[in-house]
This record gives C-alpha cells, structure tokens and sequence, in this order.
C-alpha cells in the first residue's frame, strides 16, 4: 500500500500522471514523490491565483482518447499503455493523498473518451464527489473538454477554484496543422466565451467559495511555424475580451510515434519571450502596436520585450522619475506595478533627489538606469538587455 492506495490503483495513478509536464499551469517547478518500491508519481510545486503555494497532483482521468493530436502523447492510434479510473474511484485516491498531505490540490484533465459531452461528465461528476461527498474544500482546477456544453462549463464553474480549455494554436489554420480534429471556435474559443458570459451575467454567489472561478488556457508553441505575432494577437483577446488570468506557454518538443516527431524542439528563451509580452500585455498597459516584433512577426531572442521596447524609445530620451505617471512609469524596465505604485506615493509626499533613493523602492538599477533621469540628471549606468 501506498498512501491507503492499493498498488494497482498505484500503478494507474504513475501512468495518469506520467505526461502532466505538458500542462504547466500554476507550476513553479516538479519534484518527485517515491513510494515505498522507488516508484514514482509528479507532483509540482504550484502557485495559486490568490498567490499562495501548495503541492499539486495533475492528472488525467483517463489516457484513452478519441483524437489524433499531432503532438500529443495520448493520440488515438499511439502505441503506449493506457489507463482509467471511474469518477468514485479517482476522488478516493486523491483524497488519501490529501490526507497523507502529499498533495494539497488538484488539476483533473482527461482523454476524450466517446465523446467531449461523456468525458466532461465524468470530470464533473469526480469534483462533485470531491465537493459534495467527501467534503474536501481545497484548490480544483477542472479541465473543460473540446465539445462541453453550455451546462457543463456552468457545473464546472461552480466547482472549481479555475478552469480551463487549451486553444494549443492562436488560429484555426494553425490548430488545424496541430490538432486537426478540433474546431478552434465552436469547441474551444466558444467554451471560453461562455465563461465570461456566466461571470457578468450571474451572481458570483452560485460560484465556488462565493466567487467564479479564473480561467486559463494554454498554447503549444513551435510546432507549426506560428509566429510571435499570431499568439500575442490572440493573446490580447484573451485577455482584454474574456478576461483570462494567464495564457501559458508550451515549448512543442518532439514525441516519438507522432506525427511531429521529426519537428525539432522549440527555444524555450522563446517561451520565456512569449510570457514576458503576455505579461505587458496583461499588466503594463502595452498595446499590441508596441511589441517589438520584427518584420516576420517574431520578437527578439537576445533582450526582453520591455528592455527592447525601452532601448527603442527611451535611451535618447529618458524619464524624469519625479514627472512620469503610472503609465509611463511602467514601461521602465525594472519597474513593475508595485514598484510604480510605491513611487508614486513617495513623491506624493518628497521629491525624489539623489539616484541611490531608487534603491528603497526594489528597481533594478542596472535595468532602469540608462531610461531614467532622477532630479534633472542621468544615473551611470552598464547595459543589460536581461
């Protein structure tokens, strides 16, 4: 036995989670858990919305699946063993990792099994037991399945912390080349769409704990010749139109017995470019015409987004630290949003005088110096495009 969960039960549960690197939400990084014969399941160290830190079990519910994604590990038609548990079934070993505290939270996902329809039932129906009849009341991120219906996604929202549906590509025709049996908009946008139409139109009341959950979505990135451009475009919808907390980004690299697998890996500096202008796009008030995208629609792998943006805009004319509003004072590399916040109290109440008074607020000098003048005058400075 491990953790109250028979060795069996074991054995399906490492197969489940064997492959959940794919998804990285709410990660901060893996570990690897042992049982008592050095077998192993994955449990990532995970942030929640609200910010707070536990340990979390991804999971499918199922490996066996009913699509052909040409990345994907779980194809139809891919040779490799499959496993599944019933919704009763899986609430009980999640709940005897909960209570040997190995693991906090859950992210449940799953194969397409028969059909979308089925497959979110059976997810729906393992948060219910968990909420309903085991009374756990930790973090639940549910999966919405390409093809839910309207109610589906209403029972999901009212079970869990967030949910998700994963676009994999910024367009129909780039989806297509990944995942040719899904439909961009009716399966995947749509589903979204209805989220944020649940949020606005009914009471936050009928939502988990009294408030609906947070949404995300994911993309794969470097498999299909996608560009910068194209993701950060849908991006921006996500975020401005349906109010998503986060897209995440997966850096495509190659599975064998794939249609893909002679696709080499993508950059994962790329993926880290792709979150630093998700993340202008989202908190720093840029606009999509800001981007530094290049004439083929990439941005630059040698510097972040916002120190290119800067070094185009601001080294030959810096800001004055004590004039700059919010605005412009967000686009200074190494200010963030609490810094700017904290700055603007400040001088509120004293000007600010001599560069080394920056260093109270947490600005990283080394970034912002060369686009600032404090009180009329430059501060030295050496270039980093970190």
């Amino acid at each position: 036995m491990f953790y109250n969960v028979g060795m069996e039960a074991f054995e399906k549960l490492k197969l489940l989670t064997s492959q959940m690197h794919l998804e990285p939400v709410e990660d901060i990084n893996c570990l690897q858990l042992p049982s008592r014969k050095q077998d192993k399941i994955t449990v990532s160290s995970a942030i929640l919305p609200n910010g707070k830190r536990i340990s979390l079990l991804k999971s499918q519910l199922s490996t066996i699946c009913e699509r052909n994604c040409y990345y994907c590990p779980f194809r139809a038609g891919r040779d490799f063993q499959r496993a599944s548990f019933i919704p009763e079934e899986f609430a009980k070993i999640f709940m005897s990792l909960y209570t040997a505290r190995v693991a906090d939270g859950i992210f449940l996902s799953s194969g397409i099994f028969s059909n979308g329809i089925v497959t979110q039932d059976k997810l729906l129906d393992t948060a219910d037991i968990l909420r309903n009849k085991l009374s756990y009341r930790g973090y639940i991120h549910l999966k919405i399945m390409p093809g839910a219906e309207f109610a589906q996604v209403e029972k999901a929202m009212q079970l869990a912390d967030r949910v998700s549906i994963n676009l994999e590509a910024p367009t129909k025709e780039r989806l297509e080349m990944l995942a040719p049996r899904k439909q961009f908009v009716e399966e995947l946008v749509e589903p979204l769409k209805w989220v944020q139409q649940i949020r606005i139109s009914q009471p936050q009341s009928k939502g988990w704990k009294g408030h609906w959950p947070s949404s995300v979505t994911q993309f794969v990135v470097g498999a299909v010749g996608e560009s910068d451009l194209e993701l950060m475009v849908t991006t921006e919808y996500l975020y401005k139109i349906l109010h998503l907390k986060r897209t995440y980004f997966s850096s495509f690299n190659p599975i064998i017995d794939t249609p893909l697998e002679n696709i080499p890996p993508s950059s994962p500096k790329r993926e880290l470019r792709l979150y630093e202008a998700s993340f202008l796009l989202r908190d720093y008030g840029f606009f999509m015409e800001e981007l530094p995208f290049d004439s083929s629609g990439q941005l630059p792998l040698d510097k972040d987004p916002k120190y290119a943006w800067a070094t185009q805009n601001l080294l030959e004319h810096p800001v004055e630290i004590n004039h700059a509003d919010k605005h412009l004072l967000l686009r200074i590399p190494g200010i963030g949003p609490k810094i700017a916040e904290n700055i603007l109290k400040e001088r509120f109440k004293n000007k600010l005088s001599k560069p080394e008074e920056l260093s109270k607020f947490g600005i990283n000098l080394k970034r912002a110096a060369p686009f600032l003048l404090v009180n009329g005058k430059r501060i030295a400075y050496q270039i980093s495009y970190l």
